[in-house]
């Protein structure tokens, strides 16, 4: 309706304006010769030259101005308002010129002015006037038009990008507002009902994780009294055996039971999404430490390892253990071969390389390996969650280390750096 509006407005100030133009152009009548009345002022010219004075003229019917000059070209008389320059310039302008003659003499002139130029000049001048009177009307509606379109249509729209500035920042709690009159009514309302169901389905999620996390505390609970007992049975039967082989064994079964213990812990504080909130410790270590983690994967003696060259590292014992765990597990799930360990230092890093001899993977995936959930193609049959290496990653860079993979012709290496101090 406002729309059909403006058209109406714009049409009638164009319509006003053009019948101003043709009233302004037919009211410019230029005057036409009159003969009869130039004639009459030649004789009066003529019968009272020497003596010539405006009551000379009251008798003449002629309306257009003029001026009488000598041979000289002085001006002799002239009517009101007109102003005689020289003859050059008359003849510039077009004015009738007729000689006045005494004895069969030239004594003068009468020049009658043309009013042309000053008709069309005063025309323009009018025009001028009414035109941008008009653009200036048109102008005025235009921006009152702008107005209403900032504020019917651009205005809703600014707020609804503010909204969803909001929606994604997970400001949820902002409603939208909806004004009356607004074209996009039924369509605002619909953003906001999409803002109520995204803070439903926050809540839901919210309370969703509340009981994950309450389940795993539960189930944290009732993991730790069979762990406990592993425990309680491994230190009495260390008091007990005397085989070397089997206080190795039992040495084992221990501190894996004590690794399990310390994760049931972290699952209290933290699931597996959330890695963010499992907590290192950071500490000097001997790199000597190394060989009893080594020795802790090594439950079947399949991990060959060279001497590690004494050095001070930094890093969290029971996260390395869990990192060494998961490459090793890796190793005799997928490869199912023995295992060796070589090690280096260098530019401040204390170097694991950790060797497998099985087929290795594509070299299409070796880029995807450490991304959460990820599982190769040589995953079929086997149990396992895609978390390993990404928790492995997580752990390394936050102990200021790194880790990476490569292929080789005879198997597959994973190499961790560990910061030196």
């Amino acid at each position: 309706m406002r729309i059909k509006l403006a058209i109406v407005m714009i049409l009638a100030v164009f319509g006003a304006g053009i019948s101003i133009s043709v009233v302004i152009i037919k009211n410019k009548n230029i005057s036409e010769v009159d003969l009869v009345a130039i004639n009459e002022v030649v004789k009066i010219v003529e019968n009272n030259w020497g003596h010539i004075n405006e009551e000379a003229f009251n008798t003449s019917s002629i309306i257009q101005p003029f001026s009488i000059v000598d041979h000289l070209g002085n001006v002799i008389y002239q009517t009101p308002g007109n102003h005689f320059i020289n003859l050059y310039e008359a003849i510039k302008n077009r004015d009738t010129v007729i000689d006045v003659e005494q004895n069969d003499k030239i004594v003068g002139k009468i020049i009658i002015r043309n009013e042309e130029q000053e008709l069309l000049q005063q025309m323009k001048n009018e025009l001028i006037v009414s035109i941008s009177l008009i653009f200036s009307l048109l102008m005025m509606i235009g921006i009152l038009y702008l107005l209403y379109i900032h504020r019917k249509l651009l205005k809703p729209f600014q707020q609804l990008q503010n909204f969803a500035a909001n929606v994604a920042r997970g400001n949820l709690d902002l409603p939208l507002n909806i004004t009356r009159n607004n074209y996009f009514g039924a369509f605002t309302e619909s953003f906001d009902l999409m803002r109520e169901e995204l803070h439903a389905a926050r809540q839901r999620e919210y309370e969703s994780n509340r009981s994950k996390k309450e389940l795993v505390a539960t189930l944290s609970h009732d993991i730790k009294t069979p762990v406990a007992s592993i425990k309680a049975v491994s230190e009495l039967m260390l008091m007990q055996v005397k085989d070397e082989k089997v206080i190795k064994q039992v040495n084992t079964i221990y501190s894996k039971a004590e690794q399990i213990n310390l994760l049931v812990t972290d699952m209290f504080h933290a699931t597996l999404e959330e890695l963010q909130q499992l907590k290192l410790t950071i500490t000097e270590e001997s790199s000597e430490v190394l060989a009893g983690i080594i020795e802790n994967a090594n439950y079947d003696n399949q991990i060959i390892y060279e001497p590690i060259p004494p050095c001070l590292i930094l890093m969290d014992v029971v996260r390395m253990q869990q990192v060494i765990d998961n490459i090793i597990g890796n190793s005799y799930k997928y490869a199912g071969t023995r295992v060796t360990i070589k090690s280096q230092i260098n530019q401040g890093y204390l170097e694991l390389h950790i060797l497998d001899f099985g087929p290795g993977i594509s070299k299409e995936e070796l880029p995807l390996l450490f991304n959460k959930y990820y599982r190769g193609k040589n995953v079929e049959g086997k149990n396992g969650s895609g978390l390993g290496l990404y928790i492995s990653k997580y752990f390394m860079e936050n102990m200021q280390g790194q880790i990476s993979c490569h292929n080789r012709n005879d198997g597959f290496t994973v190499v961790l750096k560990i910061k030196l101090v």
